[in-house]
C-alpha cells in the first residue's frame, strides 16, 4: 500500500527576491503557513514552482530548506523530471538521499518519446530509488502524453505509485482510473474538476488553488474522501471563477500575483514568464475581492 498523501498538495510557488534570488524566509513562512492551514502535502519544484528557470544548486537548496522546516510535519513531493532521462535519475537519487518523502516525475517535454522509451524514461528510475514515484501527464506542457498502454505497464512497477493527471480530459482520466487500487492512485492536476477526478477515484489534487486558498482547497479534496460529494461540488463551484482566473495567463503569472494582491510579498517570476496583461490582471483581482480575500 502506498504512503503517498491523500488530500490537497500543494503544487508550491518558489518565492523570489526583488533581485530574482530565491527568498528562503519566504519560503520557510509558506511552508509554515500551508502545515498551520491543513495542508496535506507539499510539491516543490513543479512548474508552479517554476523549477524550469532555475539552476540545479537552487534547486538543491529549495529542497533542503523545504525538507528541514517542514521537519517530517508534512509530505515532501519533490519534482525530479527532465526530458534527459540520465538527468532525470541524477535528480532522483539526489533527492531520495537528501530525504524527500516522493518524487514526480514528467513525461519528455521537446524530445518526446515513442511509447518504449517514454516506458523506460520512468523504468530507469523506478528501478533505482525507493521511495514512490509519481508520473505527470500535462501534455499542454510538453507536447505528448503518456499512452494508456504505457500507464498500465508502469502502474504494475512498486515504485510507481501514482499519476497527477492534468490533461484535463475526463475521458482518459477514466481510462487511467481503472488501474487505481491501494498501490497505484491518481491526483488531479487540475482545480477545477477536482470533484469530478475524485469521483473517478483519485486521492486528493496537487493544486495551484492551495497557494492562496489552502484550507477550502484541503476540505473540497476531505469532503470528496468522506463521501460528502454535495459539499465538496458547492465548494468547488463558488471557487471556480477564481481558478479560472489563476489560470487567465501561464501558470504561475497569475497565482503569484494573487499572492502579492493578498499581501504575501512572494515576488514575481523570471523570464520568459512576464507581467499580466493589465485587463487579466483586472479581472483577476475582481475575482479575489468578490471573496473576501483583497480589498478595493
Amino acid at each position: 500500500m502506498t504512503n503517498l498523501p491523500k488530500g490537497s498538495i500543494v503544487a508550491l510557488i518558489t518565492p523570489f527576491h526583488p533581485d530574482g534570488t530565491v527568498n528562503f524566509k519566504k519560503l520557510r513562512e509558506l511552508i509554515n503557513w500551508h502545515i498551520e492551514n491543513g495542508t496535506d502535502g507539499l510539491l516543490v519544484l513543479g512548474t508552479t514552482g517554476e523549477s524550469s528557470t532555475m539552476s540545479h544548486e537552487e534547486d538543491d537548496a529549495v529542497v533542503a530548506c523545504a525538507l528541514a522546516t517542514a521537519d517530517h510535519r508534512i509530505p515532501i513531493i519533490v519534482g525530479a523530471g527532465s526530458n534527459c532521462t540520465q538527468t532525470q535519475l541524477e535528480k532522483a537519487l539526489k533527492y531520495q538521499n537528501m530525504g524527500a518523502d516522493g518524487l514526480l516525475l514528467i513525461s519528455p517535454y521537446y524530445n518526446k518519446a515513442n511509447n518504449e522509451g517514454m516506458i523506460r524514461h520512468f523504468t530507469t528510475v523506478a528501478d533505482a530509488v525507493n521511495i514512490p514515484i509519481i508520473l505527470y501527464n500535462i501534455p499542454g506542457r510538453t507536447g505528448c502524453s503518456i499512452s494508456i498502454n504505457a500507464i498500465e505497464l508502469l502502474s504494475q512497477h512498486p515504485m510507481i505509485q501514482g499519476i497527477k493527471e492534468a490533461s484535463g480530459n475526463l475521458s482518459y482520466a477514466t481510462d487511467v482510473a481503472r488501474f487505481l487500487n491501494d498501490d497505484f492512485v491518481m491526483y488531479s492536476g487540475n482545480d477545477d474538476i477536482i470533484v469530478p477526478m475524485m469521483s473517478l477515484g483519485s486521492s486528493g489534487v496537487i493544486s495551484v488553488l492551495a497557494n492562496i486558498l489552502p484550507q477550502e482547497t484541503h476540505q473540497i479534496a476531505k469532503s470528496c474522501l468522506d463521501g460528502d460529494y454535495p459539499t465538496a461540488r458547492a465548494t468547488q463551484l463558488d471557487l471556480l471563477d477564481i481558478i479560472h482566473n489563476l489560470f487567465i495567463e501561464v501558470n504561475p503569472i497569475p497565482v503569484k500575483e494573487a499572492m502579492n494582491m493578498m499581501g504575501m510579498e512572494v515576488g514575481k517570476y523570471r523570464l520568459p514568464l512576464y507581467e499580466m496583461a493589465s485587463e487579466n490582471r483586472r479581472k483577476l483581482f475582481a475575482s479575489l475581492q468578490e471573496k473576501g480575500l483583497v480589498e478595493a
